[in-house]
């Protein structure tokens, strides 16, 4: 064993007592964040014009702080972009975040010398739990892979501003560096192509032991190395133990990306966002994510089937439900208030509060009031790919067709196989079996002849990566949504 995997078990041990004792009172916790918040940016402008001195507990801080996304935030966020300190958070922020939305064009979201630290301590303490609970640690003598945006940065005035994983790269431990690939030059290359030929350059003949970034660009690079070699990754990289993973379900891609592997390694979850550093996999054996209630973020929830009402019921980490479907609210301390990320999330355990990412606000199908959702979705595919064993799916989206140039109209599935099932129709049949039991609208408007079941289409290889590439974002952090209430992506795969 190397110094640092020596090293690395007694600090695990200490991050895990840390982390137990925020565990016991996570209510207080969260009350102390809010009010530190407040108390923090209580002279910046967000501050002065909502009226910050009087928030003194959490009636007052839901009265002041209206709910918003990032186009309500946007002349706050703009005027940051102007020059102007103490905006939302007190002085100029370190970095912007600069990201394209899935919904959205361009957002600029601050990190302040606060919350980079947030991201950086979070992302440490995921990899800790994970040996504190499992005694592994050797893997930290090898060599890591970190796929990742550009880490080249612009000033926009005044302020770097790039890719949120192209920012991580400069704050990595020095201790971590010399193990880190690949490297810094080859990063800053912004065609994914050439970047992933390069990546694969550097580092098919090293010793790796962890690779973390997107699945989708894991799985590209994997592919990559299997067609240079015919060869299993557990082949060329015989000492990989780990993934480290975010920014979507993995559940649907997992075997594949395992096959690929040639065995099974472990993964640690992240939910890692431009807005905060939410939550991470504390757990090999529980499901879920523990949400992170002690890192300078303030959470608050807004039921999902209420988010669009004009009065939503807003509750703080005192009032959640196991197994119900939330809006997820950020405030932090890099001065987002009120913040509607986009994101549901749902609880699987109070004790610890661990959280699954369950789908996203904006992202249903209700053309006829049957309201489906992204979770719906993913566990119709999941249920139909236990049914029909060996089937293997790259990716897929859901979309209404509503004037079809026959019959009624339906939900056309649109999915990409590595290995499509060997009998289609049964497949699509046991899709919207598991869809009429997860929604009763769904049902209902089938049974009333309002639509007809879900039709599939097969699009072809790499369909999803050429639309990805025709709007400029291949090896960027953007996801094709499960679903959407236009056709305006479901057209440009067909």
């Amino acid at each position: 064993m190397g110094i640092r995997s020596i090293a690395s078990k007694p600090l695990a041990a200490f991050e895990h007592w840390k982390t137990r004792k925020w565990l016991a009172n996570p209510e207080s916790v969260q009350r102390k964040w809010m009010l530190k918040l407040v108390k923090e940016a209580s002279r910046t402008d967000f501050g002065l014009d909502h009226e910050f001195e009087n928030i003194k507990n959490y009636e007052d801080f839901k009265k002041s702080i209206p709910v918003r996304d990032y186009e309500e935030l946007k002349p706050y966020i703009n005027k940051i972009l102007k020059g102007d300190e103490d905006v939302l958070w007190p002085g100029k922020p370190l970095y912007l975040a600069k990201t394209s939305g899935s919904t959205t064009g361009v957002k600029y979201i601050p990190i302040t010398k606060q919350s980079i630290h947030n991201y950086i301590n979070s992302a440490k303490n995921a990899i800790l739990a994970y040996i504190h609970e499992t005694g592994k640690s050797e893997f930290l003598d090898k060599k890591l892979i970190f796929m990742s945006g550009s880490p080249e940065t612009e000033k926009k005035a005044g302020i770097l501003t790039g890719s949120l994983s192209g920012i991580f790269i400069h704050h990595v431990p020095g201790y971590l560096r010399t193990n880190l690939l690949p490297s810094y030059k080859t990063n800053c290359i912004e065609n994914w192509e050439t970047k992933l030929d390069k990546i694969t350059d550097e580092t098919i003949d090293q010793s790796v032991s962890l690779i973390s970034g997107f699945p989708s660009w894991v799985q590209m690079y994997f592919d990559r190395i299997t067609e240079r070699t015919g060869k299993n990754i557990k082949d060329i990289f015989p000492d990989l133990e780990l993934l480290i993973y975010g920014g979507v379900n993995f559940e649907l891609n997992k075997s594949r990306l395992f096959e690929t592997i040639g065995k099974k390694i472990d993964s640690i979850e992240l939910y890692t966002t431009s807005e905060g550093f939410i939550a991470y996999q504390d757990s090999q054996k529980e499901e879920g994510m523990l949400l992170l209630l002690d890192t300078g973020l303030f959470f608050e929830f807004i039921p999902a089937d209420e988010y669009f009402n004009e009065n939503p019921n807003r509750i703080d980490i005192s009032r959640v439900e196991l197994n119900k479907n939330y809006a997820l609210i950020i405030n932090s301390n890099a001065g987002l208030w009120g913040y509607s990320n986009g994101d549901t999330v749902k609880f699987v355990s109070l004790h610890p509060h661990r959280i699954v990412v369950s789908g996203q606000i904006q992202h249903f199908i209700s053309i006829f009031g049957e309201h489906v959702i992204a979770e719906e979705i993913q566990k119709a595919m999941k249920y139909a790919l236990n049914k029909h064993p060996g089937t293997e799916v790259v990716e897929f989206t859901v979309a209404p067709q509503v004037s079809p140039s026959e019959g009624l109209p339906f939900h056309e599935w649109l999915i990409e196989f590595t290995r499509p099932p060997h009998n289609l129709p049964g497949f699509a049949a046991d899709l919207n079996k598991k869809m009429t039991d997860l929604n009763v609208y769904y049902k209902d408007l089938i049974e009333g002849g309002v639509l007809r079941p879900l039709i599939i289409t097969v699009v072809k290889p790499k369909a999803f990566n050429d639309y990805i590439r025709s709007v400029g974002k291949l090896g960027g952090q953007i996801k094709v949504p499960r679903l959407a209430n236009d056709r305006k992506i479901a057209d440009r795969l067909r």
